[in-house]
C-alpha cells in the first residue's frame, strides 16, 4: 500500500511540479548545445565594481609617495603674506617654488638662484618665519643704495620690475661687500618691505626655493625672471646719474 502512495506521489510530482525554465532565442536555446553560457551580470557588474575599487585604492598607495617626493625634492607650494613684492605678487596668493637650487645644477637656470629670482628663504633672525623677496646682489659683489638707487660694483642696476608708485624712497644703504654663498634680497615694494637693508644678508642654506608659478586665486600663470639692466662703466659720471633722478 505504501509502495503505490509512493508510486503515485512521484507521478504527481512529475506532472505538476515547477519546470525550470529555458530561455530561448528565435529557434535556439541554451539546451541545445552544452558548451553554451549563462552569464549572471549582476553578479559580474559588482565583481567588477569591486575590481576597480581595488584599482583606485591600489594607484592612491602608488601615487602619493611620488607626490610626497616631489613636495620634499622638486616643487612645494606657499602663500604669499603680505605687500611687499607689489605690484608682481599679492597678499594672499599661492605659488609653487622649485626646490632644485639646492642641487646648483649649473646648467640650467632652474638649478641655481641668479639676479632678479624671486625666492623663498627662511629669515635669518627668526627661522620659524619665511620670507618672499627678489635676489638684488650675488655672493662677492658689492652693493651700496645711493637716494633708492641700487649700485652693484660701482654700476647703477636699472630695474625694470619696480613700480614707481611704490618706490619713493630715498633711503641710503652704505657701500658693502657681499659675503660668499650669501644674498643681498629686497622687495619690489621699496616703501614697504622688510628686506635686507634692514636686517641683512641671506644665508644660501635658507634660501629653499624659487617662485615660479603661481595658481590662484587670479593671475595664473609662470612667474618672469625679473629684467634689469647693468650696463653702465664703473667710473661713469655719478653727478650725470643723480641728474637722471
Amino acid at each position: 500500500m505504501n509502495n503505490k502512495l509512493i508510486f503515485v506521489l512521484k507521478f504527481i510530482r512529475k506532472m505538476f511540479g515547477r519546470r525550470r525554465k529555458s530561455f530561448t532565442f528565435g529557434t535556439i536555446s541554451a539546451e541545445d548545445d552544452s558548451t553554451i553560457e549563462i552569464h549572471d551580470f549582476r553578479k559580474e557588474a559588482r565583481n567588477h565594481l569591486l575590481l576597480e575599487i581595488f584599482r583606485f585604492v591600489r594607484d592612491i598607495f602608488l601615487i602619493i609617495p611620488i607626490f610626497i617626493l616631489i613636495g620634499v625634492f622638486v616643487v612645494q607650494p606657499v602663500i604669499v603674506e603680505g605687500t611687499s613684492m607689489l605690484p608682481v605678487l599679492h597678499d594672499g596668493e599661492r605659488l609653487l617654488v622649485n626646490k632644485l637650487i639646492y642641487y646648483k645644477i649649473q646648467r640650467y637656470s632652474w638649478g641655481h638662484i641668479e639676479r632678479g629670482d624671486i625666492v623663498v628663504f627662511w629669515y635669518p633672525k627668526d627661522p620659524e618665519k619665511s620670507f618672499v623677496k627678489r635676489v638684488i646682489g650675488l655672493p662677492g659683489e658689492t652693493i651700496e643704495i645711493r637716494n633708492g638707487v641700487v649700485y652693484i660694483n660701482g654700476r647703477r642696476l636699472h630695474e625694470k620690475y619696480l613700480e614707481p608708485t611704490y618706490n619713493h624712497s630715498t633711503l641710503n644703504f652704505p657701500l658693502r661687500k657681499i659675503d660668499e654663498h650669501h644674498y643681498f634680497v629686497m622687495g619690489d615694494n621699496r616703501d614697504n618691505s622688510s628686506d635686507s637693508r634692514y636686517w641683512g644678508l641671506v644665508p644660501e642654506k635658507y634660501i629653499y626655493g624659487k617662485a615660479f608659478f603661481r595658481f590662484w586665486p587670479s593671475n595664473i600663470g609662470f612667474i618672469e625672471k625679473g629684467e634689469y639692466e647693468l650696463n653702465l662703466e664703473k667710473g661713469d659720471n655719478l653727478a650725470k646719474e643723480e641728474e637722471e633722478l
